[in-house]
Formats: structure tokens, sequence, C-alpha cells
């Protein structure tokens, strides 16, 4: 074959990577050539495997573990939790903790939406393991396991639960290093067994994880060429190599590094291994990785060193739609380069990963099959393709399924061009009969490393394995028949019930469609739509319904590159302003034409994308990954809002002033809400991004907005300040600093009516809790993304990092290794992880900050940055606490503390005293302590085993309390309300008495100590993610009235939306709410000039913005919103995702 076969190859396998199932499907039907009477028969011979495995003496420890505790039950689960986390928790007040945790019923099923099963029993079988059978017949295992810890004491469950995992541990790993599973090997060789180590390990976090992995395995190699003695290198062990783990960034983003890098280092290990007479295989990993690793194999295979060596192997994942494409491939590689090569079939171990990737990044398709009999019968047609190709190919088939062995078996012919293979620990009673009856080769896979890590290589088994439908599951169960265990999976296959990405908010709306940034069509596509804009230039001017003077015209310059004109922008002027409000007229359409001319809105961004992410990267920034996020945030607050146009009459004209670091997102999303409520919208944009808000103005224009509905009016403070002191203006949306914030609601008491509603979503000291049970990789993958994407310049992002103590040495050099492997340049590139801050006054006022840092030695780790731009260095300072924060750095600044193992309710009053309420994260194994924390930090968003960044529009509401922002969510429930008139049922009556400053007070504490409700709902997202959004009452709304039955009658609205209602019984003097505590809001139905001295007084104060309330009370004024988001993956493994579907 030619290269150009192969080059047509790579492309199809690009173009297959999201195929349609169905089609495939029957494809491989055709492809397995498998007759009724040939499935009859292969159906048989499984089934005869069965009964024989089931008579066999010695099932094998993963089978048993499975019959007792599939991965879809919660037992399975704690265990899995359990097991990881002990064999890497290094104190014992958090082992106890975690124990105790597992053992005892949690509540922390309320906040997942569902309850939690008492039967939590992971320490039943962990003490089982160590001989300690705590055999419980009538009482309850958790009663049981609770007197045996009152009995024996923490210390003694510690040292058992402990012994127990580590005995586990033993079960799946041969040795702890490669000495060790060499000796321990000997005894299966004897029996005709070879074996392919794996260094157990994940993927590199750090340049020196790299290393160290190359190292391991280098040593490894040298260590078993001294037991491959056969000539023959088939019959000789071998060793197993992951691509990730010779790279801390290997991703399609980074293809030139991972070339140069991964490159070598595999050539070295690939020379040394056929110097030793034995095969190297290349594991298999996401489907985001395999165009970078067929790029690495194709560049290692034709090293000219290797011709000759008949050990080089592939391993490939019949689960991925482009198995029978990648082994077409391989082949034709092997064909043109004169070799013959290994390739290792198993069905894929990554599922749960791929389904949840591609639901979150919004593909209408997922790269695997959704059902396990489609995997099956994929497996079959590409075993038949491999038997085909053994003058090229040696074919290693991976299986402890016994209807595939048998369909293997009864295709090959000759058992001798091809071998089975089988992981330690698995498979052994199967493998054992296999060899018996039909003399087949088998090699074992068998896992070296330390104990704590085998976590993930479990998880990944048990991913394989676990399911209750799976052949490893149902294998010891004698209660399902022989012929169901080995069903033929052709007649199996059915529809997928999973969601696809972009049917996530089906039938609610359209999810908007996502870009696979790993994808080469995809890459290529956005390379092509971008590239007439890369040096196009944008004329940017106010949009108004009338003529006035504009301002000055100002060059618009590109902060990653200031020789790099945008375009130019013609501000608008205080005259501008005021003719705006005149012609400003809200939306007189139905409430079905906004909706339809948002949703229209939104169609056309997604078809602009091109000129939209060339506007955000060279105006804003913005990275290719943070334009899609930002595309996607603004089409979704479109179609969302637009589905929520039916209700209450709106306000009238809405000021809508956003912020530069969201440009786009941001700016659409106050104004689709305004818009969809029938509001008339002056929007003023950050100075920085004008152009970004020209455009989107403009399609939104297109699609149907009329222009004296939405007017924009780009301009500086000045134009702002105009803005928010026009008594036209009935109503203000805000994002941006708390200084800010306050200056505009000083305005607005003066200028606007009393009673204007005012939505400000402000800054924050966004911290995350890390403790010792925290699998560290994952959280430092969290870590970075938290601190340093978008530069820091999110007001979500991660400020400041409480590390545990006990782990804080070895976590923090991996947080500082990921930090060097972070590129800084222009966002333009693919590969650029951190572009610049916003403009010059920012990176001063950073830089300034970080000089003091330095003189005071407490900068840990920083880099260096492009001599051009704007641009910050992700930097690592040391503090004492937040409370040495006295304001939030916006960039690419984290600061970090420890604490000890006891200080975690003293971390959370010090975060909470901060005042500010944004988002915060906590990367914890314990339940317990997730419910705990969830309870008491103060914050708007929390965020669980993940980072705590970019927020999904009816899926994760976005919002802060307290100096973070006023509420109601924005892409939530509750928002729209504040943008509609609530009119007061009646006039107040004046009071004809006053109330005393201490009757006050006493009336709020009492109301303070009222239950008021809570409101639970668990909301739509992808698999493996939790998100549950509940609304608390805030502190006490007063009740003004005027007037006994006014007051009254605001009492009973604001109990009737589950707020406490604290009810005035006379005349309070307005000035005193100026510094009035325990209250959240003010409900007066009087005159308009007492309303506008409250409203000055309630301006005045420091600290949260209180809203007077001349009208109804909506929900967002009686209560607060809470998010919780979960990563149910993060313990590896979605038991929720494997019942359902498997």
């Amino acid at each position: 074959m030619t290269e150009n076969n192969e080059a047509d190859l790579r492309n199809a396998i690009d173009a297959g990577t999201y195929a349609d199932e169905s089609q495939l499907i029957e494809r491989l039907r055709d492809e397995a050539q498998l007759s009724a009477e040939d499935r009859a028969r292969i159906s048989e011979n499984a089934a005869d495997l069965v009964r024989a495995i089931r008579n066999h003496a010695k099932p094998g420890m993963m089978e048993v573990f499975l019959a007792e505790y599939g991965l879809s039950t919660d037992e399975g689960i704690a265990l899995m939790c359990l097991a990881e986390a002990l064999l890497r928790v290094p104190d014992a007040e958090t082992i106890d903790a975690l124990i105790e945790d597992k053992i005892a019923p949690s509540d922390w099923g309320r906040h997942m939406g569902h309850s939690t099963s008492p039967l939590v029993n992971a320490s039943t079988w962990a003490l089982m393991l160590t001989g300690r059978v705590l055999k419980e017949e009538n009482k309850g295992v958790v009663s049981t396991l609770r007197g045996a810890v009152k009995r024996l004491g923490e210390p003694v469950i510690r040292t058992a639960v402990g012994r127990a995992m580590r005995e586990m541990g033993s079960q799946f790993v041969l040795g702890e290093t490669i000495a060790s599973a060499l000796k321990r090997a000997s005894g299966m060789e004897e029996k005709g067994y070879t074996y392919s180590y794996d260094m157990l390990g994940e993927a590199a976090r750090t340049e020196s994880d790299a290393k160290r992995y190359h190292l391991a395995y280098s040593r490894a190699i040298g260590a078993i060429s001294e037991a491959a003695t056969a000539d023959d290198i088939r019959n000789n062990p071998g060793i197993s190599v992951k691509l990730s783990a010779l790279h801390p960034r290997y991703e399609e983003a980074q293809h030139d590094t991972v070339m140069d890098h991964v490159v070598p280092r595999l050539r070295t290990l690939a020379q040394l291994a056929r110097s030793a007479g034995i095969g190297l295989n290349i594991d298999a990993e996401e489907a985001n990785r395999l165009s970078l690793s067929m790029d690495v194999i194709e560049a290692v295979l034709s090293e000219p060193s290797l011709a000759g060596w008949d050990g080089f192997g592939v391993v490939v994942q019949a689960y991925g739609k482009r198995a029978g494409p990648t082994i077409d491939w391989l082949y034709a590689l092997a064909t043109r380069l004169d070799r013959k090569i290994m390739v290792r079939l198993v069905k894929g171990a990554y599922w749960d990963t791929e389904i949840k990737l591609a639901q979150v990044e919004g593909i209408d398709s997922f790269p695997v099959f959704t059902a396990k009999p489609a995997t099956d019968i994929s497996y079959i047609a590409n075993a038949r393709k491999l038997l085909g190709m053994t003058d090229r190919i040696y074919p290693q088939f991976a299986t402890h399924n016994a209807h595939s062995c048998a369909a293997i078996l009864d295709m090959a012919g000759d058992n001798q061009s091809w071998e089975f293979q089988r992981l330690h620990g698995m498979g052994e009673a199967l493998h054992s009969i296999l060899k018996e009856r039909h003399n087949t080769h088998c090699r074992i896979y068998a896992p070296v490393g330390a104990h704590r890590d085998l976590l993930a290589y479990l998880v990944r088994r048990l991913l394989e394995n676990g399911a209750n439908s799976s052949f490893v599951n149902q294998i010891v169960d004698e209660d399902v028949p022989p012929e169901t265990v080995a069903a033929d999976p052709f007649d199996k296959v059915k529809p997928t019930k999973l969601r696809t990405g972009t049917a996530l908010f089906a039938p609610e709306r359209r999810n908007s469609a996502g870009f696979d940034l790993a994808h080469r069509p995809t890459l290529a596509m956005i390379d092509e739509a971008r590239a007439p804009f890369e040096t196009h230039q944008w004329q940017a001017n106010p949009l108004i319904a009338a003529e006035a003077p504009a301002g000055e015209t100002a060059s618009v310059p590109n902060p990653a590159r200031t020789h790099d004109v945008v375009g130019s922008i013609t501000w608008a002027t205080a005259e501008t302003v005021d003719a705006a409000c005149a012609a400003a007229r809200p939306w007189e359409a139905d409430a079905a034409t906004r909706r339809k001319v948002l949703e229209k809105a939104a169609d056309l961004y997604e078809q602009n994308f091109g000129e939209i992410f060339a506007l955000l990267a060279r105006e804003a920034g913005k990275t290719l990954p943070d334009a899609v996020a930002e595309l996607r945030e603004a089409v979704d607050f479109l179609r969302y809002y637009a589905g929520q146009a039916e209700g209450a009459p709106p306000i009238g004209v809405f000021a809508c002033i956003s912020p530069w670091n969201f440009p786009l997102a941001i700016f659409t999303g106050q104004i689709a809400a305004a818009l969809a409520t029938g509001n008339a919208v002056l929007a003023k944009p950050a100075e920085q991004t004008p152009l970004i808000a020209f455009r989107a103005c403009q399609l939104l224009h297109e699609a149907g907005v009329p222009e004296t509905v939405l007017q924009l009016l780009p301009g500086a403070g000045d134009v702002g300040k105009a803005l928010t002191s026009n008594p036209a203006v009935g109503g203000v949306a805000f994002t941006g600093s708390t200084e800010t914030a306050q200056i505009i609601h000083r305005a607005m008491a003066e200028n606007l009516a009393p009673g204007a509603p005012f939505i400000a979503e402000t800054g924050g000291l966004n911290a995350m809790i890390v403790d010792s049970t925290a699998l560290p990789e994952q959280a430092v993958a969290a870590i970075v993304q938290s601190a340093f994407q978008s530069a820091g310049q999110r007001c979500s992002a991660l400020r400041c990092l409480y590390v545990q103590k006990d782990i804080a040495d070895h976590f923090l050099r991996m947080l500082t290794g990921a930090m060097d492997a972070l590129r800084i340049g222009r966002p333009w590139q693919i590969s650029t992880d951190v572009g610049p801050v916003i403009d010059a006054e920012a990176k001063a006022g950073i830089a300034e900050y970080l000089a003091v840092a330095e003189d005071e030695g407490r900068i840990l780790k920083t880099t260096t940055t492009p001599d051009t731009g704007h641009f910050i260095a992700p930097t690592l300072i040391r503090i004492g606490g937040i409370a040495d924060m006295e304001r939030e750095i916006f960039g690419p600044v984290l600061h970090v503390v420890t604490f000890e193992a006891d200080e975690i309710d003293a971390v959370i009053d010090a975060i909470n005293a901060s005042g500010y309420g944004l988002t915060f994260g906590l990367q914890t194994r314990i339940d317990d302590r997730v419910q705990h924390v969830s309870d008491r930090i103060q914050a708007g968003n929390i965020y669980i085993n993940r980072n705590q960044i970019g927020a999904i529009v009816g899926s994760q509401p976005f919002g802060g309390e307290g100096l973070s922002g006023t509420g109601p969510k924005a892409g939530g429930p509750r928002y729209l309300d504040r943008f509609r008139r609530h009119n007061a049922e009646s006039a107040g009556e004046a009071w004809n008495t006053e109330m005393s400053p201490a009757a006050l007070r006493d009336e709020i504490a009492r109301a303070a100590i009222e239950s008021g409700r809570v409101f639970r709902d668990t909301l739509p997202g992808p698999t493996g993610e939790s998100n549950v959004l509940t609304a608390l009452p805030r502190a006490p709304l007063l009740c003004l009235g005027p007037g006994k039955e006014a007051a009254r009658k605001q009492a009973i609205m604001v109990g009737a939306q589950g707020g406490r209602p604290a009810v005035a019984t006379g005349a309070i003097a307005p000035e005193s709410l100026a510094d009035l505590e325990g209250i959240s809001a003010v409900l007066w139905w009087g005159d308009e000039e007492t309303a506008r001295a409250l409203r000055k007084a309630l301006a005045s104060r420091k600290g949260p913005i209180l809203p007077l309330v001349t009208g109804a009370p909506d929900a967002g004024h009686a209560l607060k919103e809470r998010h919780v988001c979960v990563d149910t993956t993060a313990a590896g493994g979605n038991a929720k995702l494997l019942g359902g579907v498997s």
C-alpha cells in the first residue's frame, strides 16, 4: 500500500469519530460474516464454557467481588472510594472520618437529589477479607459495624480496613516492583502462560512525572529481559506503555511539543525492547488522543533501527467507532514499512468518561458505542478482520467474555497465529479451561506498582466488567442461566436512552452546539471560518433609534499583540444616552414572537462562529476553548430565557452594563433576559470590548429585535453614569466590581424610581479546600483550570487554595509542576493555555501586587511571559489565610494556605468572614464532609471534586451572595422575575404611630429564627454530574407598610414565597436603615418621597446591596439560591450510567 492509501485511511478515521451508530452496527454485522447457524453454534459453545467455569474449583476474586457488589450499587462505589483514599491518606484523623463515613448512612443524598442507601457496607467487605467476619443475622450492617467500632476502637478498625485494602490490591497487582512481579509470575509461566507488564500510574501531570515514568519503563524492560529466554518474541514477556505517561500535556492542542518529546522517548523504549527481545505495547487511551497517538506510532515505527523486530504492539478498543479503520491503517503502515506488529483488541476502558465528555462538549453523537452488545459485535467483527491480516499482524484478543472467546475460536481455524489475553486476577477459570481444551496461547496483563496507584486501573476494570449485565458480573450468579450469560449480542442491540450533548435539555430547548477541539476536521473547519478575520478591522459606533451627536473615535488594540489594531469605536456621549433613553420603547410583541426572535438570534450567533471566535481572540484575548465556551453560553442564554418569555409585564426600560471578561456571554445574557420579558434595553458594554458588543447587537437586530427596543451605548464610566442617572431607566442589570456596583446603587437612589430593581453580580474571594482524601491528580487539574484558565479573569476564578498540611509538600510539588506545563502566548493558537490580561492598566496593577509579594519572599512559583502584549505569568503566592487578602486580584494569581486536619471548621469560618460568597470548591472523598461543608459555606455556587468555573445555563445557575451579588441567579428559574413588574396589591395608609428602634430590633430577631421554607430542584445536566439548586430563606425582609394592613399583606406575600417577614408596627426613620443589621430587603408601598429616603439610606450602607421593593416581592427577594455541583464520576466510574444502559 502507498502512503496515499494511509492518508485516505487517516481521513476516514477522523471522519468516522462520531459515525451514526445504527448504520455502523449494520456494517459490522456484515463484516462479522456469521450466519444464523454460526451464531447459534457459538452461543451453544459459550454456554458450555459458562457451565464449565461454574463447575471450576476456583472462580476469580474479581468475579466473586462483582457478583457480590456490582458497580451499579452504592456498596461498590463506597468500596472504591474507601479503597482509593485509604491507600493514599496519610493522617489517622482523616482515615477515621473516612471509615466512619462509609459505615454510617450519609444524608448526602439530599444534595444528590435522591436518598443514599444505609447499607454502605464497604467496611463489611474489608473486614471479611481480614478474617474479622461480622455475621449480621437480624441486626443491620450499620449498627453491627458501629458496635464493632465502639468495642474495638478506631485504631483497630483502621488497621483492619487498611490491611484489607492492601490484600485487595495484591489480588490485582502482581507485585509492587518489577522484580517481585517477575518472581511471582514464574509459577504461571511454568504452566505455559506469558505476561505483559503494565507499570501502574496514570498520565503524567508534570515533566518530572514524565521523566520518572520513562525511567521506570526503561528499568522494567531491563528487568524483563532476564525472563525473555525464547527465540520467538511471542513467547517472551512484554511491557505495556501509556503514551500519556511520557508527557504532561499529551493532547491534540500540544501536538508539536508532544511529537518533539514523546517520539524520542518512545523510540528509546522500543530500541531497548528490541534489544531485550520482548514486545512493547502502546496502551489505548481516550478517543480524543487517538489521532495524536497514531502520529507518534507512525513516527516511531518508521525508525530504521527497528526493522526486523516483530514486537511493536498497539492496543485497539472495540467500543470506539473507529476501531476497524484504525486496524486497516495499522495493517497498511506495517505493509509499507515491511514490519510485523502486534495488535491487542480490547473492549474499552474509558466509556463513562467518553459519554460525559461528549455531552459536556455539546456534541450530537458519541465516539463510542452506547450499548454493550454493540461493542461485543464490534469486537467480533474486528477480530474477524485481524484474523485475516496475520501476514502482518499478530492478533491478541483480550477478553474475559465466554461468548467472545467462543466466537474467536470458531472463526480462527488454527490457534497458533494469535493469542488470548486476560488480566491478572480476572478470567482465570475461563482461560484455564480454554488452554486445556484448545491448547490456546494466553498472555496475562499484569499491573506492577504501589497499591496507592491501583485505583484508576481498578476502576477501569470495574467499568469494563462491573455493569449488572456484563459477562464477568453474571458469571458467578447461578440464578442467571448459562444461555443468558453467553447470549448472542447480535440479537440484543436496542436503541440507547442516552441523551447526546445537543439534546441534554430537550424538549425545553436545544443545547448550544459544541466543538470537539481534539477533532482535526473540526479544528480545520474553525481555522477556515476564522481566517478571513485574522487581520480584519471592524468599525463600531452607538446604535440608537434617534439622531444624536456621538463622541470621539478610538482604535481598539489586541491585548496580546498591541500593534494589532482590531478596529475602531466611536463612543457614545451623555447626549447620546439622553436621546437613546427618549427613543427607547418596550417590546410590544407577544411572548411567542419574542421567543421566536431570540431563538433566531441564537442560530445567527452559531452561524457566525468564525467571526465571533476571531473577535473574542483579538479584542478580548480569549483562547479557543474559552471562545467556544463563551459563544455556547451566549447561545444558551438566548434559548433558555426565550423559553420563559411568558409572564408578568416588563419593568419598561432596562440598562444592561456588562464587563469585558465575558464580552459576549454576559452581555448577551443580560440583554436576552430583558428582551425575553419585553423590556427595552440600553446596553453599555465595557470600554475594552465594544466591537464584540456591536456585532452581537447587529445579529440581534437581524434576528428581528426592533431598533427602539435594543440600543447600544459604548463608552466609559461617564456613559454608565449618565445611564444610571436617567429617570427613563426603570431597572439596571450590572456585572462588575463590588465598588462600582455601590456607586451605581447610589446614583439609582438619587435619580431613578425608588423601587427600580438593581441586579448586581460582583466579585469574589473564591476559595477551595483540598483535604488529604482528595485524588491529587484530579485536584491539581481542577485548580489549574480554576485559577489560571482565562488568565484568571473570571469572577468565579479560584483565588485562595487551602491544602491539608499532611499532603501539602507533595501536592504543591505536583501543582507547581503542572503550572510549568502551561503555555502562555497568543490566544489565536490552539496550543495556548494562558492569554493576556485585558489591558496595560490591569497588567500594571497585578504586577505591582506581585512585586510586593516577591519583596516579602512569598512567591512560591512564577514563570516568564512573552515580551509583547499584556501578559502576567501564572503565579502561586503563600499567605497565612484568606483574611490576608485585602482585595480580589483579577488575574492568574493563586494564594495558598495550609491547614491541619482538625481545623476545617475554622477554615470555613474564615472564608465566610470575608463577606464574599460567589464560588467555592471542595476536593474530598468523605461524603459527610461534602454535606457538612456545603451546609456551612456561604457561597452561591459550590463545586465538589471538579473545577469551580464554567457554570452552564439552566444546569448551574450562577450568582453569589453577600458582597458578591444581589441575586437572583443568572441562567436560573427565578432570574426573569426581577425584569418584570409586580404591582403592589394596594397603596398603604400612613402610619399613625412610630416603632421604637428596640422594638424593631426585637421584631427582626424574632423573624430571624423562623424556619421559612427550603426548595430543592435537581436540574438537568450531563451524565456523571449532580446539579441541585436549593433556595433558602434570606435574612428577614422588613415589611414597612405603610399601615398595619399593608404590612400584614406584605408579610403574607413574603411568607408565601418561603421568606421570613419582619413586620413593622409603626413608622421608622428612613436614615435608621443605613446601619440596621439583620435584614435583607425593605418593602414599602407608600409615598415616593419616603420611598426615596429609604432607598438612599439603603444605598449608603457598606456591605451587601439591599433592595427596596415597592411592588410585590418576587421569590428572589425572599430566597437566596445556592447551587451544588458534584462530579459523580470523580471517584472513578458512574454507576448510574452503567446501570442505565449496559
